[in-house]
């Protein structure tokens, strides 16, 4: 049973989104908040697997709580759920290497795909957001000409795959691997690149444009 703490400062919507979410079968909310600072000491108290955070709450907000969940409890997964489709939103968000930004007018389903995708290991963007934040987050493109000469190119197509939003399960399917050496691959990439996170080695695959990489 995944555990799952929800922080959203508006009772109904909270009892709501708490209803939506454990019509999956897998998922229970164990955790509720009103606002950020009441997350960070539910996390404190007890563990979970998914923290998912609205953004505007009162005392702490989510963007806050992020950041210091993110490096307080490294292994936690976290989802931004929130009304607001705002660039400069969902940037901190990335910074702060959420594990996704997804808006409530959203179905249902693809609120509970996503978070299966979030705990597999993908990325998760919404596609409004996504369109927004992009130029952005690849911004710095034309000023890094070559991949690291160290990152072999099997290792350059799992960065691709990682680009394009892949889960764990899902790369594994596409190079003909196990989940295991994936995750493994994956380590081997951070430690060259001397990069933090999954979040981060998707931006170095659009700043190097290797989401356009052909198979």
């Amino acid at each position: 049973m995944t555990s799952i703490l929800l922080a959203e400062d508006q009772s109904l919507v909270r009892q709501g989104l708490k209803m939506m979410i454990e019509m999956d079968p897998d998922f229970k909310v164990t955790g509720e908040a009103e606002n950020g600072a009441e997350a960070l000491e539910l996390c404190r108290r007890q563990l979970f697997d998914l923290a998912i955070l609205d953004i505007r709450m009162p005392v702490m907000n989510g963007l806050e709580a992020s950041r210091v969940l993110r490096r307080e409890h490294p292994d936690l997964k976290i989802l931004i759920l929130t009304t607001f489709n705002d660039e400069s939103y969902a940037l901190e968000a990335m910074k702060n290497h959420v594990n996704g930004y997804l808006l409530k007018d959203g179905e249902i389903d693809e609120l509970l795909q996503s978070i299966h995708h979030c705990l597999e290991g993908g990325l998760i963007i919404e596609g409004q957001v996504a369109a927004k934040i992009m130029p952005s987050l690849i911004r710095g493109k034309e000023e890094v000409n070559e991949v690291d000469e160290s990152i072999t190119e099997r290792e350059k197509r799992l960065l691709t795959l990682i680009a394009q939003g892949k889960n764990n399960q899902e790369i594994a399917e596409e190079l003909f691997l196990s989940v295991g050496t994936v995750k493994n691959h994956i380590t081997v990439i951070l430690d060259k690149l001397e990069l933090r996170d999954r979040t981060q080695l998707a931006i170095y695959a659009l700043r190097h444009d290797l989401e356009k990489q052909s198979d």
